[in-house]
């Protein structure tokens, strides 16, 4: 096993966040539900700072995972905001989730997407720059920070960094700014700052707006049209708790060894595993119901391939998804099925959690 994650016989694997206070910038969202859920397993005392969920149904209300004093909603932008969080909790830990993350929404929104990705993310590490107590911040951008040349072969963490839709280019930006406070103005000996680029998630409970699996359901559920962009378009698809798993290893090896936890780590699935937009309907619709669907093409860019090279996060962090491209989405649809049947979302959360981490230790 890795020497980040070696434990003795009878320890937990993620026993570092026993106990600890962390700090999670997006808690309300999709991923960052999951990820708190993950983080309350292992021990961690977890607070929120995010805006209030925009969709209807959400996991975040109806999982109640934070109540007050934990829980708090607030802008990243406003000035001055995500100190004023940090001066309250003292968290040990950050993990930086808090985006505008859509890439269509992008097009008609560009000044709050790169206000948001941007100068949020600069509020961000202007207050663990102050914090006394921040060992470790977990900074998430994404997998479409880098300059995307359709190649075959997919991107590494020393690729170049583009983005032309707003939403890409305002990621790659926020990575500069990261890359500029590491460099110059944090204390790097005190705090360690690790940046994940993760591929495209699947799992239950994805709600949001103009995100595949989310207009499946509202197709299954509403008997409408599912109309589909551009069906021949490779992502790399991933269940969200293998990303969460990811920032988890990830912090741990910042905490337990800084030197082999900064910098930038990509957490993808593998290179041969590429399922496309159309691949993925059919696997979804396969396990749960099938829609009607009506391609439309898309008068925006988008990108038509796009992989992740994880090897460097395989070979340092021993960190690879326990679950295919094709689980994950036949996890995600059974899910969604079973909640159409009456199961309560908190326990397919726990019960996909459970299996998940017992499959990776």
């Amino acid at each position: 096993m890795n020497r980040v994650l070696q434990r003795a016989k009878g320890q937990s694997m993620y026993e570092y966040l026993e106990g600890k206070r962390v700090l999670l910038t997006g808690h309300s969202g999709f991923c960052g539900s999951w990820l708190t859920l993950c983080l309350q397993k292992f021990g961690a005392h977890v607070y929120g700072l995010s805006l209030p969920p925009y969709t209807s149904p959400n996991l975040h209300d109806e999982l109640k995972l934070l109540n007050d004093p934990e829980t708090h909603f607030g802008d990243i932008r406003e000035d001055g905001r995500v100190a004023e969080r940090v001066a309250s909790v003292q968290p040990d830990m950050v993990f930086h989730l808090a985006a505008q993350p859509l890439v269509r929404y992008s097009y008609e929104n560009p000044i709050e997407t790169y206000q948001t990705n941007v100068l949020g993310t600069a509020e961000v590490l202007e207050a663990i720059r102050q914090s006394d107590t921040i060992k470790a911040a977990v900074i998430v951008t994404t997998d479409k920070v880098y300059q995307n040349r359709e190649w075959i072969h997919p991107y590494r963490e020393t690729d170049r960094l583009g983005g032309k839709d707003p939403y890409s280019a305002s990621k790659a930006a926020s990575e500069l700014v990261i890359q500029s406070y590491v460099d110059t103005i944090l204390d790097a000996e005190r705090v360690s700052i690790g940046i994940a680029r993760g591929g495209n998630i699947v799992g239950g409970g994805d709600w949001s707006t103009d995100r595949l699996i989310s207009d499946i359901v509202r197709s299954v559920n509403t008997n409408s049209i599912l109309k589909i962009r551009n069906p021949a378009a490779t992502r790399p698809w991933q269940h969200v708790l293998a990303l969460c798993h990811g920032y988890i290893q990830l912090c741990q090896a910042l905490i337990e060894d800084p030197d082999r936890g900064r910098g930038a780590w990509n957490f993808g699935p593998t290179v041969d595993s590429g399922i496309t937009t159309l691949q993925c309907v059919e696997i979804f619709t396969d396990v749960w119901k099938k829609p009607k669907i009506e391609f439309t093409g898309s008068s925006l860019m988008e990108a038509q391939k796009l992989a992740l090279d994880s090897t460097k996060a395989r070979h340092i962090l021993g960190w690879q998804p326990a679950w295919s491209a094709e689980q994950a989405i036949v996890e995600t649809a059974d899910w969604f099925k079973r909640h159409s049947e009456g199961d309560s979302m908190m326990a397919l959360c726990k019960d996909a959690i459970e299996r998940y981490f017992a499959a990776v230790s």
